[in-house]
């Protein structure tokens, strides 16, 4: 995190609306690929986002370490996202999961619903990391401070995840004899 980064982080956390706002341009995305990680429903997941980010301006003098903002936010979102996956399963099926699940559309492929499978059946901070490095293309360092995580243990939590993917995935991946 450069200097610059982090007198941003100090300044928001002092009220500074204008970093804040380029806190959210920058790092939304991000945000987004945490809640959608467990909900796996893009409109809830950007409901996530919103609320999390409401929630972080007015809780934001809470933060006592400015380099740990990132992962402050990324842990609301976290958390939030949990309080609307606990409220879904507590529900019995309802219109809103009907329609959810006819929203998708009917050529979907094969191998895309076993990629979305998979993707789904791996622990939250697996598939989290392997959205944020490869369909958001962040970079390690940044991955490391969205989530709160050390190099290494980045390094391992992608590790096993791909080679969860790679099992799970290998008999649509076989090419037929």
């Amino acid at each position: 995190m450069d200097a610059s980064e982090l007198e941003q982080y100090r300044a928001a956390i002092h009220g500074d609306r204008e970093a804040f706002e380029m806190i959210i341009r920058t790092h939304s995305r991000a945000l987004f690929a945490i809640a959608y990680g467990v909900l796996q429903n893009r409109e809830e997941a950007e409901d996530v986002v919103q609320d999390s980010l409401v929630k972080a301006w007015k809780t934001r003098w809470r933060v006592r370490d400015a380099e740990k903002f990132l992962a402050w936010l990324a842990t609301i979102t976290r958390h939030r996202a949990h309080d609307i996956f606990r409220k879904r399963r507590a529900v019995s099926l309802s219109n809103e999961t009907i329609e959810a699940t006819e929203s998708h559309p009917a050529d979907t492929t094969a191998i895309d619903q076993q990629l979305h499978s998979a993707l789904a059946a791996l622990p939250e901070v697996h598939r989290t990391a392997l959205i944020l490095r490869y369909f958001e293309e962040m970079d390690y360092r940044t991955i490391e401070n969205t989530l709160g995580l050390t190099n290494g243990a980045l390094r391992g939590i992608l590790g096993r995840a791909l080679a969860s993917m790679r099992k799970q995935l290998r008999p649509a991946l076989a090419s037929p004899d």
